[in-house]
């Protein structure tokens, strides 16, 4: 999955604690900022003045908001805060969403050319969908072993610049602040439980192993910690440094020891039993998970019509098996071939280093393939690492992280290297070309390098686009010849089932009742996933109501405006040319996916 789909809009939503400067007051009617003053990277390709303030003061407060992500695009303003997490920053948050959606919605669409009309209609999706889903109080319950404070954080050091003793000094007044966020992290848990708004038992007993574990180990391990010794600056410098970071985790210590008696004594004991580990089991829990469904598919479906879907594509592809299992295993039973993929010793792993040396071999091939199908390619590279070791047995197989827009840190492609005996080498090459290339980070790179477009489309974006096309290219890189061998293409077709098993567990755990032993075991029936990582998923299910529908919704979209422009254009299509439009545009919703695709085949008449 990808990290950057995480951050979309999470400026307005607020994730940890800082002494955040106030965020600047937003009120209709608009004030429009002279040219002088704007953000040149807010309003890029934006002409209309009413439309420029707007973006410039909603990518202003965005940032502000949101310091470490700020951070990481390379704005240095607020490199020594954390975001601001506390009740009231979160009620802050909402007047603010609420005052930009005025905005937006009083300007006058017939003044607007029609990249500008793109961009408000996005913009004003975009923030409607955080609106409709404050029903959700999500900052008031949910915590999961990939959402809380003891991994929250572990990432601050790969995209905080420490080229400079100012930097260093920023790096650790953040750190500094860490004790804050954990104390607002509980007000928030509070604030939940005296409304009835609690996680399921489950999930809260691995947070508590996963800080438990955490604590057991000395600061001199934690994942903070680890920068030390990484800095170039002078002998006296490096040492103060070092001093510095490791004196900011006695008191996160003691935050997290805080944090941990309070989810043993006051949350377990209410947490929700195993048969009501769905958002629909919380008050005004259809109502949250009807927003997630609309806010991730960015389509107006019913739970019920998206879990058939499920159903009806989980069909097709088991025969897909059946056809290549015959080849590589000589059987056409879908249980036999399942068996084969999780217990054949030969289609696993051994060591750590193999898991890493085959995701590097497999972005190589992949990169020699692109000029196949693409036109426009980006500039960033993109590097390999391990996920974290004490994130690794938490969370799910891999996840990629978006390169510095100015170049200066290439994208990340983490792969999951812990215990690599459960890890089947026939997924390795479809999961480097989801995360990377030809996936998120082709995708993501091209749209923060797109020119001539405001911040907002260049690095937020819709999930069921950043998805969709991810998972658009693990069937599309087939067509590229990068999987050399049938047991290779037995992966690809085993993540094309995990992605139609999610349109049908998501659904059901949310919106049918389904308890996690239920949504377990139809993973397990229909597809060959390995049992530790369909736990894993499971888990991620139920802690992030509706992500996991943007996967299979937005694939198969892309793939009915390919086929469509295929048939209409015959043997003038060029794969390129419709690969450059669906990415030319940033990662927008479907319906306007369409539409650029609609005028692209106008264009070709």
């Amino acid at each position: 999955m990808s990290k950057w789909s995480l951050v979309s809009l999470i400026a307005l939503v607020g994730c940890a604690k800082p002494m955040v400067p106030t965020a600047p007051e937003v009120q209709a009617p608009p004030v429009v900022v002279t040219t002088p003053a704007l953000n040149a990277e807010a309003v890029a390709g934006i002409d209309h003045p009413v439309l420029q303030g707007l973006l410039h003061s909603h990518w202003e407060t965005t940032m502000a908001n949101a310091p470490t992500w700020a951070t990481a695009l390379g704005d240095s303003r607020y490199n020594a805060l954390l975001s601001d997490g506390s009740p009231a920053a979160s009620e802050r948050h909402k007047t603010e969403r609420a005052a930009f959606l005025s905005r937006a919605r009083a300007i006058d669409v017939a003044s607007l050319n029609d990249s500008e009309r793109t961009t408000l209609e996005l913009f004003i999706e975009d923030l409607s969908y955080d609106t409709a889903s404050e029903v959700c109080r999500f900052e008031q319950w949910s915590i999961s072993p990939r959402g809380n404070p003891s991994v929250s954080y572990n990432d601050l050091a790969d995209t905080h610049p420490l080229d400079t003793v100012q930097n260093g000094l920023d790096f650790t007044t953040r750190l500094s602040q860490l004790p804050s966020v954990v104390d607002d992290d509980i007000a928030q848990l509070r604030l939940g439980l005296a409304d009835g708004w609690v996680v399921n038992a489950d999930t809260a007993a691995l947070v508590v192993e996963q800080v438990e574990r955490q604590l057991a180990s000395a600061d001199e391990e934690w994942a903070l910690a680890l920068v030390r010794g990484t800095t170039e600056f002078s002998d006296v410098d490096n040492d103060a440094f070092d001093a510095r970071v490791l004196a900011a985790m006695g008191p996160f210590r003691a935050a997290l020891e805080t944090y941990l008696a309070f989810l043993k004594a006051e949350v377990l004991p209410v947490a929700r039993s195993a048969d009501a580990v769905g958002v629909g089991a919380l008050p005004d829990g259809p109502a949250c998970y009807e927003s997630r469904v609309r806010a991730y598919t960015t389509l107006d479906r019913s739970a019920a019509d998206i879990h058939q879907l499920g159903l009806d594509e989980m069909a097709k592809i088991h025969v897909e098996f059946q056809d290549v299992g015959e080849r590589v295993f000589g059987t056409r039973d879908i249980g036999e071939i399942f068996e084969h993929m999780r217990t054949d010793d030969e289609l696993l792993f051994t060591t750590a280093e193999e898991v890493q040396q085959t995701a590097e071999q497999a972005l190589q091939d992949a990169r020699e393939a692109m000029v196949q199908a693409f036109g426009r390619l980006p500039q960033a590279e993109c590097d390999v690492r391990p996920v974290p070791a004490n994130e690794a047995p938490y969370t799910t197989i891999a996840y990629y992280r978006q390169p510095a827009p100015d170049g200066s840190r290439p994208g990340t492609y983490y792969v999951n290297t812990y215990a690599p005996e459960t890890r089947p080498r026939h997924e390795a090459r479809v999961l480097a070309y989801h995360e990377a290339i030809p996936g998120h980070h082709l995708q993501i790179a091209i749209a923060q390098e797109l020119p001539d477009m405001p911040a907002v489309r260049r690095h937020m974006g819709m999930t069921a686009f950043v998805e969709g096309w991810a998972l658009y290219t693990e069937r599309l890189s087939d067509e590229l010849g990068l999987y050399p061998e049938d047991v290779d293409r037995l992966g690809m077709l085993s993540f094309d089932a995990w992605r139609a098993a999610r349109l049908v567990v998501d659904t059901g755990i949310h919106s049918q009742g389904w308890t996690r032993e239920q949504a377990e075991a139809y993973m397990q029936e229909k597809t060959p996933l390995a049992t530790n990582n369909i736990a894993n998923e499971v888990d991620r299910y139920i802690s992030w109501p509706g992500q996991a529908l943007a996967y299979k919704t937005g694939q198969l979209h892309i793939w009915e405006l390919r086929h469509k422009a295929e048939e209409q254009l015959g043997d003038d299509f060029d794969l390129s040319a419709f690969h450059d439009v669906v990415l030319g545009g940033g990662a927008v919703s479907l319906p306007v996916l369409t539409r650029r695709v609609d005028a692209w085949l106008v264009d070709q008449e």
